[in-house]
């Protein structure tokens, strides 16, 4: 937990809200803070598995599951490439795409390209947000022209890529996924009018609907979807799929957390407990991804 991204303050809720759940689950958990010395206090302490709650850069890009693949300590979770894929916005929409799946239309804009004018067909307003960054920060809604500068400037200070898509005007809809499991989708409702990182992690700053108030068959169809992009993405343990809905109902899926927060007002425990899960419970299904990862590394072991 902790790291070094700009998510860390949250990193950490959820690193210590999980640490005390497996403490009440009767396992012998040490919270570990990520910094130069992670190796060696891994092997410091003999740990067996890792139960990753690290967002952002290094928590969820691929980075320190690659570490633990070359320590071979099992660890909850997506892996290595899965990770990669999901952190990188525009590499995300271009598999989407290719799959047919529905995504808002979207370009990609370079710190070298800032400058460029928009391209043709596309209409204010527009969300400008960066290509590898969660908890909706660097993210903006433009809704002129003029804006598109500072925006840019807002997503360039978390990386030299942005995602600039069209601003799907609707309903705010996640749905996790829990070692392939659909769970009931929730709604959120910024009392701000928009999602921002003050609206995710304040509490009483937003409203929730779990289960989102939604016919069965819409239901159902996010969460096929949310189920496909976390295959398509070669994903395990718990993922979260976010999406708008459309005025007309048409979802259009937004990204994919392959990390989700885990804190007291974090959308997958919220989930969970809206499918009768306890946070314990949902965290022992967490724990079952690193448990599965270990069986499947027991082979190659046993002939190193």
């Amino acid at each position: 937990m902790g790291g070094l991204s700009a998510e860390r303050e949250i990193s950490l809720r959820s690193g210590r809200a999980v640490w005390a759940a497996l403490i009440r689950n009767g396992y012998d958990a040490i919270p570990l803070e990520v910094d130069a010395s992670v190796v060696a206090r891994l092997r410091e302490v003999r740990a067996q598995i890792a139960f990753i709650a690290l967002h952002g850069p290094g928590g969820e890009d691929g980075t320190i599951q690659g570490m633990l693949e070359v320590l071979r300590m099992p660890y909850t979770g997506s892996g290595v490439q899965a990770c990669a894929l999901a952190m990188d916005k525009a590499m995300t929409k271009c598999l989407l795409e290719h799959g047919d799946l529905p995504v808002p239309r979207g370009f990609v804009r370079t710190l070298r390209e800032r400058r460029r004018p928009l391209p043709s067909g596309f209409k204010l307003p527009l969300v400008v947000k960066p290509v590898s960054q969660g908890s909706t920060l660097g993210i903006t809604i433009i809704r002129k022209r003029r804006g598109l500068g500072a925006a840019l400037q807002a997503a360039f200070a978390y990386g030299s890529a942005a995602l600039i898509e069209e601003y799907i005007d609707g309903r705010e809809l996640t749905v996790a996924i829990l070692n392939d499991r659909p769970l009931p989708v929730v709604e959120i409702i910024p009392k701000s009018g928009f999602y921002d990182f003050g609206s995710k992690y304040t509490p009483g700053a937003s409203h929730y609907h779990a289960p989102a108030k939604l016919s069965s068959r819409m239901t159902k169809q996010l969460q096929v979807l949310a189920l496909e992009v976390h295959r398509r993405l070669g994903c395990r343990g718990a993922t979260r799929v976010d999406f708008r809905l459309d005025k007309r109902g048409r979802p259009f899926i937004l990204e994919l957390n392959a990390v989700p927060g885990m804190t007291e007002t974090s959308l997958l425990p919220m989930a969970a407990k809206a499918a009768r899960l306890s946070y314990e419970d949902m965290v022992e299904a967490i724990l079952a991804s690193a448990l599965q990862r270990e069986a499947e590394w027991a082979p190659s072991r046993g002939r190193a």
